[in-house]
C-alpha cells in the first residue's frame, strides 16, 4: 500500500538543531539547520519504503514549547 503524505512532528533539540520523527512510522532524524533537516527527512524517508511506495508529499509540522515564569 503507497501512502500519499507522510508527516513529520519538528521540535527544536535541547543542544541545538531539529528533531524530526514521522507520525505513524518508525522513521527519527536530526540535523543541524532546516536544509539539512530537509535533506536528512528525503533520505530517510526513501531508506524506510520501497521503490514504488515513497508518499509524494512530506509534511512538517514544527513545535516550539515556551517556558515562561508564572
Amino acid at each position: 500500500m503507497s501512502l500519499s503524505e507522510i508527516h513529520f512532528v519538528v521540535e527544536e533539540a535541547p543542544e541545538g538543531g531539529y528533531i524530526a520523527r514521522a507520525v505513524n512510522e518508525d522513521i527519527f532524524t536530526e540535523a543541524d539547520d532546516i536544509p539539512g533537516l530537509h535533506a536528512r527527512v528525503r533520505d530517510a524517508v526513501h531508506c524506510h519504503f520501497d521503490n514504488g511506495t515513497v508518499p509524494g508529499v512530506i509534511r512538517l509540522h514544527f513545535t516550539r514549547e515556551e517556558v515562561i515564569a508564572a
